[in-house]
């Protein structure tokens, strides 16, 4: 008896649409298990677990588990802040912790601490480019600005006479 060759398995179609986040998933995953989360939810939903301000003002760095099994005292969690926030997030570590925990039900987070690695606020806000004002401009706030006596309080109007014309055309409403 001799059986049929079999025929090579059905290739997996390429050619259908699918998010963003499912195309990344499979680049993200082993650079976030690397830093010791085991999944993209503390990362993805930290706006939401975190407590007020410190939702805007840190992200997490990495989790790091006791050496040895996982215990119930749970993991660290590392922390990038802008500077100037550090001492109120190491003093509200706990709180933290637990805001965390809350989100998940169950013990994940035992401590908090700050990493090492500097943090920029949300980089992805747009250009912060500033143009220079035009002369018409400078001229324009200037003669504006003649019946103010007060040399600090005229400094601060003409400064921002100038910020507001070098704004985008929507924005100056």
């Amino acid at each position: 008896m001799t059986t049929a060759p079999k025929s090579p398995p059905e290739p997996k179609r390429r050619n259908r649409s699918m998010s963003l986040a499912d195309a990344l998933a499979g680049a993200l995953d082993p650079v976030l298990k690397k830093r010791g989360f085991a999944s993209r939810d503390i990362i993805t939903h930290w706006g939401a677990m975190a407590p007020k301000p410190y939702d805007a003002v840190a992200i997490p760095d990495k989790l790091t588990w006791p050496r040895g099994e996982r215990s119930a005292e749970g993991a660290t969690l590392y922390l990038r802040c802008i500077a100037g926030h550090a001492l109120a997030i190491s003093h509200e570590g706990p709180a933290i912790a637990a805001a965390v925990n809350r989100y998940f039900g169950y013990v994940l987070v035992g401590a908090v601490r700050l990493s090492a690695e500097p943090f920029s606020g949300h980089s992805a806000k747009g250009d912060d480019k500033r143009r220079q004002p035009s002369q018409s401009t400078i001229a324009k706030v200037g003669a504006s600005l003649a019946g103010v006596e007060d040399e600090g309080l005229r400094e601060a109007l003409r400064a921002l006479g100038h910020a507001l014309s070098s704004r985008p055309e929507g924005k100056n409403k």
